[in-house]
């Protein structure tokens, strides 16, 4: 070992010390009535007691011991959780300002730009303008609509070629909800099978789910020891790629860029730039490649495995997905679905908002920072701290849900069947950072859902009863649940 091995050696150690000392400093100084905190292990934190595979459960746990508020630490990471529905709604409702800033997690710092990751003014500019031109481009309007429809049209079609056959659906789906977010954002669909579209979905869905793996949350504790974790590098060579892939898009896009004819997002965005780029320094390239990206991600991943939670939880409660039948019989009947159905549809619009309490999807939020020191609950939280508002324990209050972990679609039926809504009803999140395609989503899930199940009773193979249904949730950023095989048979 040579003498710049050792000095590069030392000066690590000498590092990690001062970091560690650093870290058990005013962390650890109760003295500023700090959240309380199960006993963590130098360097460790509370590693050892936490499930990596899913976090989240370990936090619901630690809540029951800890309470509403309570702090953990992982690695370097030092982190404050919020349980239940009335803390995290009075986070981030009632102080929404001091809980709307993102922390500086080292992959996400790593894609810093567009609008899920990004912090200050540059999330503000980007989170305005993408509500405005989603807005421009159909989102809540007749136009997305028709594009639901249509999509519809080719999914139905899809279902129907297997005949009545086991099928894996989760290409399908992907596929099909893909391709409304791509109609916004590119100004076209795909065919199913296209070799171009089905690589941006793996690689949109792979990321998703390396962002909640383990090998990534280490990495995200432990930086200074990224080599180590290939999870990491597949999850950047694939944002690479899809990046790329992007940027040829709004190349191509540029060519025929005529800003009285805009076809699509990145038409907008592009006319934008051109404008304002030297007044607000917000419009650029690596911006439009960053929230494309967001908008693949969330348009593509969440609705498309909310849709794969509702036909596997139709098959495993049958009487439930006859219901649903019926009612769209008697109130649709052989038209097509369209969104002003929806109020006529009590328990049809009951069992969706169930699928989503129920499946849970992103059990853990999106992490929030506060902006400023606060006293939150009695407790001081300074500025910049990691906060986890646990998705999962709104979604599971014992004190909001009658059976908060059964599928229960009467959680949101009233005494004579009327819809209702709940308040702890927060699978979009709430406050500065609510996911902005909400509106888009809902639309999706009721258009897809009932014309799903007008045309089809679904069903499980052949040698598989309800009961071998897996509701298990699959690893990851999200929660999708495990690969299954359905029989979609023709409604008589």
């Amino acid at each position: 070992m040579d003498w710049t091995q050792l000095v590069s050696i030392s000066l690590f150690f000498i590092f990690l010390i001062v970091f560690l000392l650093k870290m058990n400093s005013s962390w650890n100084n109760n003295s500023q009535n700090l959240p309380p905190r199960p006993r963590i292990l130098p360097f460790l934190g509370n590693l050892l007691i936490m499930d990596m595979k899913r976090p989240h459960r370990t936090m619901l746990q630690l809540s029951k011991v800890y309470g509403s508020v309570f702090r953990i630490q992982l690695g370097f990471q030092k982190i404050v959780v919020l349980a239940g529905y009335k803390t995290v709604k009075e986070a981030l409702v009632n102080h929404a300002d001091a809980f709307a800033e993102r922390p500086n997690i080292q992959l996400s710092d790593e894609i810093h730009e567009g609008i899920l990751f990004s912090h200050g003014e540059n999330w503000k500019v980007m989170r305005r303008f993408t509500i405005s031109a989603l807005r421009d481009y159909g989102m809540g309007k007749r136009i997305i609509e028709d594009k639901i429809t249509e999509e519809c049209r080719v999914l139905i079609k899809t279902f129907e070629s297997y005949e009545g056959q086991p099928f894996e659906n989760t290409a399908i789906m992907n596929s099909a909800v893909g391709n409304i977010i791509v109609s916004i954002v590119l100004g076209k669909r795909y065919q199913y099978e296209d070799p171009t579209f089905q690589r941006l979905i793996k690689l949109v869905n792979e990321n998703v789910q390396l962002a909640g793996s383990p090998p990534v949350l280490f990495y995200n504790m432990f930086p200074l020891f990224g080599f180590l974790f290939g999870a990491r590098n597949i999850l950047l060579n694939n944002k690479k790629e899809l990046f790329g892939f992007i940027k040829t898009t709004f190349i191509e896009h540029l060519k025929a860029l005529d800003e009285n004819d805009q076809r699509s997002f990145i038409d907008s965005f592009l006319v934008r730039q051109a404008e304002k780029n030297k007044a607000e320094g917000y419009f650029h390239n690596e911006n439009l490649t960053a929230v494309v990206n967001n908008l693949f991600a969330a348009g593509m991943d969440t609705t498309s495995t909310t849709l794969r939670w509702a036909i596997l939880l139709m098959m495993k409660y049958p009487d439930i997905q006859n219901k649903v039948s019926e009612e769209i019989s008697r109130i649709i009947g052989s038209a097509q679905p369209k969104i002003e159905h929806r109020a006529k549809m009590p328990y049809t619009d009951a069992v969706i908002h169930e699928v989503q309490r129920f499946a849970d999807i992103v059990p853990a939020n999106v992490a929030r920072a506060t902006t400023v020191d606060i006293t939150f609950k009695g407790f001081f939280i300074p500025q910049g701290t990691h906060i986890v508002p646990l998705l999962t324990s709104v979604l599971h209050d014992e004190s909001q849900w009658e059976k908060p972990y059964e599928f229960y679609p009467e959680h949101f039926l009233d005494s004579e069947g009327k819809f209702v809504k709940r308040d702890a009803f927060m699978p979009f999140s709430a406050g500065r950072r609510i996911c902005l395609g909400e509106t888009l989503a809902k639309m999706e899930l009721f258009l897809f859902f009932t014309s799903l199940l007008q045309r089809f009773t679904f069903q499980t193979p052949p040698g598989i009863s309800k009961e071998d249904l897996d509701l298990t949730p699959a690893i990851g950023f999200t929660a999708p649940p495990m690969p299954y095989k359905l029989c979609a048979l023709p409604r008589s």
